[in-house]
Order: C-alpha cells, then sequence, then structure tokens
C-alpha cells in the first residue's frame, strides 16, 4: 500500500495556482496523470483517490484553533494562511482536475470533511471496500 499527498497532483493544482508554470504544461498534466494511473491499474493497482472537502469557514475556524493550541501550532505556517488568499483559484484547479482525471479504475471519492471523524472512518470503509472488491474480481474471497 502507498499513500500519495497530492504527490502527482501538484501541477495541476499549486504549480497552476501559483502560476509557477505555463498553462500548457499543466494542462499536458492531466493526460500524464491518468496515463500513469492507468499504468498502475493495469499492473494490479488499486488505486483510489480522495478528495476531503471542508469549507472555507470550517479551514479558518481550524486554523485558528492550531494558532492558539502550543502543541498544535506548528502545523500552521505563513504560506496555509497566504494560501487561504488563493482558494477561489484553488476552487477552480480542484473542479478542473476532478473534472479531467477521474476515471473509471482510479475514481475519485469526494469526501465532505467538516467532521474530521467523519471523513477519517470513511476514508477507512472506502479504501477496505475498494480492496475487497479488486480481491473479489480477482476469485480471492475477502475475510
Amino acid at each position: 500500500m502507498s499513500v500519495y499527498d497530492r504527490s502527482w497532483y501538484g501541477r495541476v493544482l499549486v504549480e497552476r495556482v501559483e502560476r509557477l508554470i505555463e498553462r500548457a504544461d499543466w494542462e499536458r498534466a492531466y493526460d500524464e496523470i491518468t496515463a500513469f494511473e492507468r499504468l498502475l491499474c493495469d499492473e494490479g493497482t488499486v488505486v483510489v483517490k480522495f478528495w476531503l472537502h471542508i469549507s472555507s469557514e470550517e479551514q479558518l475556524r481550524r486554523f485558528r484553533s492550531r494558532e492558539k493550541d502550543p502543541l498544535r501550532r506548528w502545523k500552521l505556517t505563513h504560506e496555509d494562511w497566504r494560501n487561504r488568499e488563493h482558494r477561489p483559484a484553488y476552487e477552480d484547479a480542484v473542479e478542473e482536475m476532478l473534472a479531467h482525471t477521474d476515471q473509471p479504475r482510479a475514481q475519485w471519492q469526494l469526501i465532505p470533511a467538516e467532521s474530521k471523524h467523519y471523513a477519517r472512518v470513511t476514508v477507512v470503509e472506502t479504501v477496505a471496500d475498494a480492496i475487497a472488491e479488486a480481491l473479489k474480481a480477482a476469485g480471492i474471497e475477502p475475510l
């Protein structure tokens, strides 16, 4: 099992929004991403992609909570606050990313994450279900 945190999606999100690359480069990345994910699936990898969505209000609440907590303050940086200013551009980039990179064997799972507990449980259940489904498809009955 591997967990990637936006690793190959940076080009169509951060690099796009921050204007670190040209439009042609991040547009080309959609095809590169889907081709890479198809290769993974063709080799038997179960690809489960999540987008955990929180509202701007909940994000701000969490930021303020972290800011006040000396044990969690390290999780919040100047970049987090700066990126909030670009939220509309990120929302546009996310919508386009979801539309261009959702595919039958590597579908996006959109998880409401206003509640951290709900989001975490939903992610674990979704991964377990995807693995069980892949095992069944391979003729192996999961426990």
